[in-house]
């Protein structure tokens, strides 16, 4: 079933056991930080972080085919200048709100993977996001999501950090629910962080929102009361591990002040605290561009492209980045004709993103893979796709992540020669 998170702090606490699980403590329910003091991430172990753009992002307009004339006829209001376009090839360029993204392509940071969709598209934001997050269609069970199925594969009976987060006040995307593994929302790094080292105050803090269910229980709340008490130091330790982090980062990059911003510098001090996490996830929610698209989708772009761009130099000054992989996708592509309102409806397929490594070296094969869309050869007024997205998620997970993707994504999905 689908992990639920809420994103208020007082209902985390009410809707876990004993607030346990809603701000990663404890090693029983679930194992997250009750190793935290003294297990460091693997600096070999490569982690990857997931930027859902939710909405529809519009791929054409975001790396164009500014060569096509078939282009500038389709949007004869919408499409970008060919003076305007931030050129990547004599095909495709991205548009000029994405400079951040252009210079990472200039240093060999960025990987486009051109046409990404799948079979018979569905054009429902819930259903085409559903089908993205777990690799089911909607006559197949989906108890969990594709990076659910990752964590479950991995072996964590250690204990340690958290192995995957969801940073923002969205709800829980399914792509990271799990059978065995309970993954926590956090919304901002106060709430990450247990304030101070008073060992009542934080006992009172876990038991007080389920105080009413624990006296009116028919058993005895020993299990649990002992559950608190054990944990209280690895939930201390744990804080005060991540908030000497905090403290002391340092870094010379400038994040844009925008909630995805926020969100990617937290996970850069997570990452640089040395957090054993491997899989941490975000969203940016907008890109439903049906009227009046230009100036939003210039907007959304610029937000998503700085704050990346950031994360992607902060992480490579501080010698990261050869570990970390941002991979961006969105839930279907637009349709290629712009509509009456000068914006655009749903589509199907259209481009993935995935930055990461150094100006030193790059852990891509390519800097595009995929050639230039079809624009003449639609069906059903949309461009079809040239990969399946689980081949873009087999490479990821046999290539970054290192396992056998065939479980996960399925065996008919090979994946494509993304990761160098």
């Amino acid at each position: 079933m689908r992990h639920l998170m809420t994103t208020n702090r007082r209902q985390f606490l009410k809707d876990s056991l004993g607030g346990a699980a809603a701000i990663g403590i404890g090693n029983a329910i679930p194992e997250c930080f009750s190793h935290a003091a003294t297990k460091t991430n693997r600096r070999g172990e490569t982690i990857l972080v997931v930027v859902q753009l939710s909405g529809g992002n519009d791929g054409l307009n975001t790396v164009v085919p500014y060569a096509d004339d078939a282009y500038y006829a389709a949007r004869p209001k919408l499409a970008v200048a060919k003076n305007e376009v931030l050129r990547c090839n004599d095909e495709l360029g991205l548009h000029p709100s994405l400079r951040s993204m252009h210079e990472l392509l200039e240093s060999g940071q960025l990987s486009i993977v051109s046409g990404v969709g799948y079979d018979q598209p569905n054009r429902s934001h819930f259903e085409s996001m559903d089908i993205w997050h777990t690799c089911r269609r909607k006559e197949q069970a989906r108890m969990d999501g594709w990076l659910g199925r990752f964590l479950d594969s991995q072996d964590l009976s250690a204990g340690g950090d958290v192995p995957a987060m969801h940073l923002g006040r969205e709800q829980q995307p399914f792509a990271i629910a799990s059978q065995t593994v309970r993954v926590p929302t956090v919304t901002d790094m106060d709430e990450f962080q247990l304030q101070g080292a008073d060992r009542q105050a934080l006992r009172e803090l876990l038991i007080s929102p389920r105080r009413d269910a624990i006296e009116n229980s028919p058993a005895p709340p020993n299990d649990l009361l002992r559950f608190l008490e054990s944990s209280t130091t690895s939930a201390l330790a744990a804080s005060q591990r991540v908030t000497e982090a905090s403290a002391q980062y340092a870094s010379s990059i400038a994040y844009p002040d925008t909630e995805l911003g926020k969100k990617l510098r937290v996970v850069a001090q997570l990452i640089d605290a040395g957090l054993s996490t491997r899989i941490y996830y975000v969203q940016l929610d907008g890109f439903d561009t049906h009227a009046q698209q230009a100036p939003a989708h210039s907007s959304l772009l610029k937000q998503w492209s700085d704050a990346v761009g950031a994360l992607v130099r902060d992480l490579d000054a501080h010698d990261h980045a050869d570990r970390v992989c941002v991979m961006t996708f969105t839930e279907f592509g637009r349709r290629v004709a712009e509509n009456a309102s000068e914006g655009t409806d749903h589509g199907a397929a259209g481009p993935m993103f995935f930055c990461g490594g150094s100006a030193r070296s790059s852990i891509f094969e390519s800097a595009l893979v995929g050639g230039r869309p079809n624009l003449t050869g639609l069906q059903d007024g949309d461009l079809k796709h040239e990969f399946d997205f689980r081949q873009v998620y087999a490479a990821t997970l046999q290539s970054w992540l290192g396992v056998d993707p065939s479980p996960i994504v399925g065996e008919a999905y090979s994946p494509l020669p993304l990761f160098a």
